[in-house]
């Protein structure tokens, strides 16, 4: 049977004690979650629990990225990174605007990487045949685009925010409206997947996936800033988000495959 909100809430307050512990007892901070975060029920299903197997000395493990594809401009269109304007139509919902850049740990831009992202549409439904919550599709928002950084490590994305939706990890659970974000780096094999949030959401005490980010620090700057300056008169709210890649300062990565 599902956990309970209350079971469930009691699991998050345990994991962030056993932080707090951690780090009152001299541990360094890290920023991605136990792999077996118990509030998150299908991480204890999914997570692996054999040791990694190292890549044997006569292989080359440069060689299978060398195999991998390679993004350029030509690769990207003008029109993936707008979400809008994909279809005959346009899509129903909040528009908005969603800028950021591609740092290293010394706050250097990170140019020429694909990033790419994923959501749900303005109701809380992805255009997947597996997503059966009974919320509308939208026939003129499929929910994916994709961009490539410029010199200034800079991407922006025009689409529509995203509905929270039900996840069925515990009962009555909901997902934060989010947008998920994936970094190739110069091969698939160097993908990263993080996720970004929207301020002031009341369903972040209760999402588990959220929560599994223990360090506070950590968990807020998986939150993006409303920009005024960013807005469009009339057509769209500004959100920033910037992206660092490791570092003190690092966004949080997925080690496994979040919803």
């Amino acid at each position: 049977m599902p956990l309970s909100q209350q079971e469930v809430d009691r699991e998050i307050a345990a994991a962030h004690d056993a932080y707090a512990k951690r780090r009152a007892d001299g541990v360094p901070a890290v920023h991605h979650p136990d792999r077996a975060y118990r509030p998150y029920r299908s991480t204890v299903l999914r997570h692996p629990e054999q040791s990694p197997i190292p890549v044997p000395a006569d292989r080359d493990p440069e060689a299978v990225e060398l195999s991998s594809p390679a993004f350029g401009v030509s690769d990207v269109t003008e029109h993936d990174n707008d979400l809008t304007v994909q279809h005959r139509g346009e899509p129903l919902g909040e528009r908005i605007t969603v800028e950021g850049r591609l740092l290293d740990r010394a706050g250097r831009p990170v140019r020429g990487q694909l990033v790419e992202i994923w959501q749900a549409n303005a109701s809380g439904r992805y255009a997947h045949q597996r997503d059966r919550h009974p919320a509308p599709l939208d026939p003129h928002f499929t929910g994916v685009g994709r961009t490539l950084t410029d010199d200034e490590g800079r991407w922006r994305f025009t689409t529509v925010k995203p509905g929270a939706y039900p996840w069925r990890n515990h009962t009555n659970a909901w997902r934060p409206a989010h947008i998920h974000f994936s970094l190739f780096g110069a091969a698939f094999l160097q993908r990263l997947v993080t996720q970004m949030y929207f301020p002031g959401d009341p369903l972040f005490p209760y999402d588990p996936i959220l929560q599994s980010v223990t360090d506070d620090d950590a968990r807020q700057r998986l939150v993006a800033t409303y920009d005024h300056a960013l807005s469009e008169p009339e057509l769209s709210l500004g959100y920033r988000w910037d992206i660092v890649l490791d570092g003190p300062a690092a966004t949080w990565i997925e080690e496994g495959g979040n919803r």
